[in-house]
């Protein structure tokens, strides 16, 4: 029997909100679809206070800008980029193009084609994402994309220095100061100054999910990621102090980020609640993570592990962290998660920063049917075929009547042309 000993907002409070930040975005978009540059410029003054001829930095003002850093944050950019690296180039070597013949004189194959242009939104607002240049720019890269472009907004009026040398250093080709709606709608529309591009991928606050949802189909989309969530799971061999530090880790990101505890352990619950107000007094994030909690946390209280599956498998939450003596149960049986998290070895910040897996995630459910940002989403898997004279007649007969019973008769007409042409064509070939 699944008991709460604590809930988040209700559904219908989410809604409302969702429905105020649809019209603001769907405002905006038209604003820049009509107004070009003009638009965006002035609403970079609005939203982020900057102003600048170009938001497009030149090589010197990249260069200048990665000089301003220490040696060892540009070392730390580098680690974390080399195992991003590294596991997606594993991952695109794990994709290859196939041909092969179905049937005598017919050939089926499928190329991995890299999307020819996307455009990577970094995020700032509260927090400068570095992280976010890798997952999305580095692995854009590593797909084969011709053209990366990478926008990022300004922080309190400055050029977050970190981010755009994550930027750079991931393989930016174009890196632009523009956040929010107005970067993501300029790459995906184009402006004067601002080509387009094909595909625009990457995280971001509510507005920028509406954006890109409302922009699917002038351009592709990695995935719509909401409010960062995250679920423990856990028996009575977890740790509270640990339980409530991840929790209150992820919490941070924001005041609308869910935050989620699964356990067998009534006992071990109790104790993390104690646990997160205690370090909330000290936590320096406390303004966000505390009310992130307060609105959006959960405690749930579950009879056994397969009871846990099945709760986490509804939840579908974006990171989900196993605290069990048996992580790998885990790993057998839950279908539905953005990324795994095995032992209290690892965590989600990891993740998001340096290991290697990407950050970018599936929230809002949609684990259930996609998993996150990774160089197979920057391809396209596109099919072709051919087929020897012989061959296509033997299909087109099978493909006339098909069509005929279906009553596609231009399609039918198709079919019959090859037959007549290529069974004429094997008499003259036999004789």
């Amino acid at each position: 029997m699944v008991r709460f000993l604590k809930r988040g907002r209700s559904e219908t409070d989410i809604q409302e909100t969702d429905v105020k930040v649809k019209e603001i975005v769907q405002g905006i978009i038209k604003d820049i679809e009509e107004n070009g540059d003009a638009a965006v410029k002035a609403l970079a003054v609005k939203f982020d206070n900057w102003t600048a001829d170009s938001f497009r930095l030149s090589d010197e003002e990249i260069e200048n800008t990665i000089q301003s850093l220490s040696e060892q944050t540009i070392r730390d950019i580098k680690f974390a980029q080399a195992q991003v690296r590294n596991f997606a180039e594993k991952q695109r070597a794990a994709i290859t193009d196939i041909e092969v013949e179905t049937l005598p004189g017919v050939t089926l194959g499928h190329k991995n084609i890299p999307v020819n242009s996307v455009g990577c939104y970094v995020p700032g607002g509260r927090y400068p994402m570095v992280a976010s240049a890798h997952m999305s720019i580095l692995t854009a890269k590593v797909a084969g994309v011709k053209r990366v472009i990478g926008c990022t907004p300004p922080i309190k009026g400055q050029i977050p220095a970190a981010t755009v040398a994550a930027m750079h250093l991931a393989g930016a080709d174009e890196i632009y100061i523009l956040g929010g709606v107005q970067a993501m709608t300029a790459m995906a529309v184009g402006t004067d100054s601002i080509q387009p591009v094909d595909m625009i991928v990457g995280p971001g606050n509510a507005f920028v999910a509406e954006a890109k949802r409302q922009l699917f189909g002038k351009v592709g989309i990695d995935l719509l990621a909401g409010p960062t969530e995250t679920l423990i799971i856990a028996d009575d061999s977890a740790d509270a102090e640990i339980i409530a530090t991840d929790l209150l880790g992820q919490a941070e990101h924001g005041p609308t980020s869910p935050s989620a505890l699964i356990t067998t352990s009534e006992t071990l619950a109790q104790q993390t609640l104690d646990e997160i107000e205690r370090q909330l007094k000290v936590l320096p994030t406390a303004d966000v993570a505390g009310v992130a909690w307060q609105d959006c946390g959960s405690v749930i209280i579950v009879d056994s592990l397969e009871e846990a599956v099945t709760e986490a498998d509804k939840m579908a939450y974006e990171h989900v962290e196993v605290l069990t003596e048996d992580p790998d149960y885990f790993l057998e049986n839950l279908t539905n998660y953005g990324a795994l998290f095995l032992g209290p070895e690892t965590n989600v910040a990891y993740g998001d920063k340096v290991i290697g897996t990407n950050h970018t995630l599936p929230t809002k459910g949609a684990a259930r049917f996609t998993g996150g940002l990774w160089v197979g989403k920057y391809l396209k898997t596109c099919t072709y075929q051919k087929c020897t004279p012989e061959a296509s007649a033997m299909i087109g007969e099978y493909g006339s009547r098909l069509c005929e019973l279906e009553g596609f008769m231009g399609h039918k007409k198709q079919a019959d042309l090859r037959v007549s042409r290529y069974k004429k064509h094997m008499v003259n070939t036999k004789s």
